[in-house]
């Protein structure tokens, strides 16, 4: 099984078979424009731009199950990313992630890369590690996905290669990125 097994539906209604991107590295992102985190949309835009044309390609799907960070209609969220953002990666549509029905590719994604914990040597990582401590014990037991600009890296042949938490910023993971390419 890989990712190419599984369909999501883009952000303008069309269903979309991940075996589409057959081939490619693909960064899959859990997203929401008014969490503290969306300041990654620069730099994911920004490596984006700078691997697309070897073979790479970014895949966003906003999701409201973070603090309701993501409240926006398909159609705001569209200018929203496009032209607050400026992101011109793929986008879908809203998507469960966690809970009792998430989607299938997430808790295929979850069971791929189990939860490893936030790096706690990092402000940021402490912090989040102590934030869903205390506020959201549910969310952070287990291997599900913790909150929003989780990242999924996928490699050519559609496995996971690697998770990374929200408080890793997308060039962090530039290097691994380049060595799949």
């Amino acid at each position: 099984m890989s990712i190419y097994d599984f369909q999501a539906t883009s952000i303008y209604g069309k269903p979309i078979k991940l075996s589409e991107y057959r081939g490619k590295i693909l960064l899959i992102v859990n997203t929401a424009s008014q969490c503290s985190f969306s300041r990654q949309f620069a730099d994911l835009q920004k490596l984006y731009e700078s691997r697309k044309r070897q073979g790479f390609e970014i895949l966003a799907f906003p999701c409201n199950q973070f603090n309701e960070k993501e409240p926006s209609s398909h159609s705001e969220l569209q200018e929203i990313y496009q032209n607050g953002h400026g992101v011109t990666f793929p986008l879908f549509g809203k998507t469960d992630i966690r809970g009792s029905a998430p989607h299938p590719l997430f808790q295929y994604l979850t069971q791929q890369a189990p939860f490893q914990g936030f790096d706690s040597q990092t402000k940021d990582g402490q912090w989040m590690e102590d934030f869903l401590r205390d506020k959201y014990p549910e969310i952070y037991a287990g291997d599900g996905i913790k909150w929003n600009f989780s990242k999924f890296l996928i490699d050519r042949d559609g496995h996971v290669n690697g998770r990374f938490e929200s408080t890793t910023e997308p060039f962090e993971i530039d290097s691994i990125i380049e060595s799949l390419l």
